[in-house]
C-alpha cells in the first residue's frame, strides 16, 4: 500500500469517528431535553386552603417563681445576749407573738434612775410653782425647773424605746422557718433568728417580653402549672406589674395571686397567658411559608399556575402563622406539595383543606 493510500485511510477513519461522536452527543442532548421537559409537562399535585379571616388564639408561655404573700427575716434591732428564744419551727404564730428577748438589764437600770430623777424634778417644779403664785421667785427659775421635768420625761421615753427594741415580735401571722441561733447567743442587727412566711396565699412572679406588655391587664386570669410532671393547671389573677420594663432583658415583671394550689415558695412554675386577637386575621400553616434572604413567600394558585407572593407575617403559633399583608380573602394558598412547585408552573389541586384540618 502506497503512502498516499495510507493517508486517505487515516482521513476516512477520523471522519467516521467525528461523525459518531457528534451523533452520540446529539442523542444525549435529546434525551436530556426530553427528561427536562417531562416534569414541566406534568402539573404538580398540591393541596390548598382558601384564605379567610380567622380569630387568632395564641398561648404565651413564661417562667415564674412562687412567692409567699408576706415574707420577712426576723432580726433584732439592737445587739446583746439572748435571754429568751421561742421559735417553734414549722408552726404558725400569731401577729405580736414574742419570738426572742435580748438582755436589757442595763436599760432597765437606766429607766429606774430616770424615774427617780423625774420624781424629784416634778416635786421641785410643784414647789416653785407655789412660790410663783405668791411672787416669791422669778419666772426664770420656774422655767428651768419645768424644763428639767420635760427633759427627764424625754429620757424616760427614749430608754423605753430601747427596751422595746430588745423584744423581737412576729410582725404578722405566718409560718416560722428553721431556727438559726441558739439560746444565750450574742446577736447583732445582722443576725437572722428565723424566717416568717405567710403561705396561706401565695403569689407568682413572672416576666414577659415587652411586645406582650399590652396584653397584661390587672384582673386578667392566667394558668399556672405548679407540677411540671403533671398536666394539671391552677388559675391565678394578675394583681400588679412593675411600672418600668427592664432595660437589660427588655422584659416586664408581672405578679399574680395563685388560687387553690399552695406550692412551696421559691418553686419554679410555668405560666400560660392566652391571647385572643380582637380583629380576625388570615392564618396559614407554618410549612407553607418559604423563607428567603430578604422576604417570606407563599404560593398562591391563580389560573392553574403557582404564583410566588411576598408576604408580611405577624404572630407565630405552634403550627400557624399570621399573615399581615400579601394575600387577601379568597386566595388559594398551597399547603402541601410546596417543594414541587416552580414559579408560574402548572399545578393540579388535589384537595381543599380547612384551618381545623391543618391544625390536627
Amino acid at each position: 500500500m502506497t503512502q498516499k493510500h495510507r493517508g486517505l485511510r487515516k482521513a476516512y477513519i477520523y471522519i467516521i469517528l467525528l461523525a459518531a461522536l457528534v451523533a452520540c452527543k446529539g442523542k444525549k442532548q435529546e434525551e436530556k431535553d426530553k427528561g427536562a421537559a417531562k416534569p414541566g409537562g406534568s402539573p404538580a399535585l398540591v393541596d390548598v386552603m382558601i384564605a379567610a379571616p380567622e380569630t387568632l388564639t395564641n398561648t404565651l408561655e413564661a417562667n415564674g417563681t412562687i412567692m409567699p404573700q408576706e415574707w420577712v427575716e426576723l432580726r433584732p434591732e439592737v445587739q446583746g445576749r439572748l435571754t429568751l428564744l421561742q421559735v417553734p419551727e414549722g408552726t404558725v404564730v400569731s401577729q405580736g407573738t414574742i419570738i426572742a428577748r435580748i438582755n436589757d438589764a442595763d436599760l432597765q437600770a437606766q429607766m429606774n434612775k430616770t424615774r427617780v430623777l423625774l420624781d424629784l424634778a416634778q416635786k421641785t417644779e410643784t414647789r416653785i410653782a407655789k412660790l410663783i403664785a405668791v411672787g416669791g421667785i422669778n419666772q426664770a427659775d420656774y422655767d428651768a425647773a419645768l424644763n428639767q421635768v420635760n427633759s427627764l420625761k424625754a429620757d424616760l421615753a427614749f430608754t423605753q424605746s430601747l427596751i422595746d427594741k430588745t423584744v423581737v415580735r412576729a410582725p404578722f401571722t405566718g409560718l416560722l422557718g428553721l431556727r438559726q441561733v441558739s439560746p444565750g447567743a450574742y446577736v447583732t442587727p445582722s443576725t437572722v433568728i428565723a424566717t416568717l412566711q405567710q403561705v396561706d396565699k401565695v403569689k407568682v412572679d413572672f416576666t414577659v417580653p415587652e411586645k406582650y406588655a399590652r396584653l397584661i391587664r390587672k384582673g386578667t386570669d392566667v394558668q399556672v402549672q405548679t407540677d411540671l410532671s403533671r398536666s394539671d393547671r391552677s388559675s391565678a389573677t394578675i394583681v400588679a406589674t412593675e411600672p418600668q420594663i427592664n432595660s437589660v432583658s427588655r422584659n416586664l415583671k408581672v405578679r399574680a395571686v395563685l388560687q387553690g394550689a399552695k406550692p412551696n415558695p421559691g418553686s419554679f412554675v410555668k405560666v400560660y397567658l392566652t391571647r385572643r386577637q380582637e380583629q380576625p386575621s388570615i392564618l396559614v400553616p407554618t410549612n407553607s411559608i418559604i423563607p428567603d434572604d430578604k422576604s417570606k413567600q407563599v404560593i398562591v394558585v391563580r389560573e392553574g399556575k403557582a404564583m410566588f407572593t411576598n408576604v408580611t407575617t405577624g404572630v407565630r403559633t405552634e403550627d400557624m402563622v399570621e399573615v399581615l399583608s400579601g394575600i387577601k380573602k379568597g386566595d388559594s394558598i398551597v399547603v402541601s406539595g410546596v417543594l414541587f412547585c416552580r414559579p408560574k408552573s402548572p399545578v393540579k389541586v388535589r384537595g381543599v383543606k380547612t384551618v381545623e384540618q391543618l391544625k390536627q
